[in-house]
């Protein structure tokens, strides 16, 4: 037997199996790439247009986005879809840098099982992800706007809304440091290898996949997104610090305490927001 031409075949074929993996990383990583720039593009249209549209002045010494407001004519559904394609742009934005090494270990996952089609699977599984995504949109506008509506109804309920930010902002940092955090924040760094629900290689089973995926991020991320809002749905540097932050205590080799050190300094902050709000009433 030949030993040298069997070590040689074997080192080709690793070479080749090698070649073809950084080809497919390369593509879907430059994909990806593709996708975070035209999001973050439009994102940040999306806050130069809702920048124009000003602000309304409130009791309580604060100000409202015009946003949550049908104005210039627009009905209520024009003015819904547009925050909800806005919230899904800066969703795709926000979330990709942590959800794509995700989507690629779950296609590779399904590739090693020795399925078919993993291209269409992968792509399937993340817009379930992002439908769910979506969903919250939808349901953040809802919430919004009713609230718009009463503060602008209610004068009390307007003086209050600065002390209840800092409390909904403290609420949400205790979330951070909970166990409820810490296993949605487990779910989400889990390989998908150790879950069996993915064996089956059909279209069905990566679209639950990914809506399983996407409703144990939004869980993970409850606090952190009430922060965004509170802060600013259109906020640049509260979108980019909380993309940091998700991206980090996903990543990261030790994301539990990443995500600990996060909660702290949001419990800070929605403890100095209660702080200036009451020295203002």
């Amino acid at each position: 037997m030949n030993l040298v031409g069997v070590g040689e075949s074997g080192k080709l074929a690793s070479a080749r199996t090698g070649t073809r993996f950084d080809a497919r990383s390369a593509v879907f990583y430059g994909v990806c790439g593709v996708l975070f720039a035209s999001s973050a593009g439009a994102t940040i249209a999306a806050c130069l247009s809702m920048s124009t549209m000003g602000e309304m002045p409130m009791p309580g010494g604060w100000t409202m986005s015009m946003m949550w407001l049908p104005m210039c004519g627009k009905t209520w559904l024009r003015v819904a879809a547009s925050f909800v394609g806005m919230w899904i742009a800066m969703m795709i934005a926000m979330m990709l840098p942590s959800f794509a090494p995700a989507l690629w270990r779950y296609g590779e996952a399904l590739r090693r099982a020795g399925h078919t089609r993993v291209a269409m699977l992968r792509w399937l599984a993340g817009l379930g992800y992002f439908t769910v995504w979506a969903a919250l949109g939808v349901t953040v506008f809802a919430l919004g706007a009713a609230l718009a509506g009463l503060e602008m109804r209610m004068p009390a309920l307007s003086r209050a809304i600065p002390v209840s930010g800092g409390a909904v902002v403290l609420l949400a940092g205790t979330l951070q440091l909970s166990a409820w955090k810490a296993h949605y924040l487990h779910c989400c760094r889990r390989d998908p290898e150790c879950d069996h629900a993915i064996l089956p290689s059909r279209a069905a089973t990566a679209l639950r996949y990914g809506l399983r995926l996407g409703l144990h991020c939004c869980y993970c991320c409850a606090g952190l997104t009430a922060v965004l809002v509170v802060m600013g749905v259109m906020n640049p540097l509260a979108m980019a610090v909380v993309t940091a932050a998700i991206t980090l205590e996903r990543l990261a080799p030790r994301g539990r305490l990443v995500a600990r050190g996060v909660g702290f300094a949001i419990v800070g902050m929605g403890l100095l927001m209660i702080v200036r709000a009451a020295a203002l009433v």
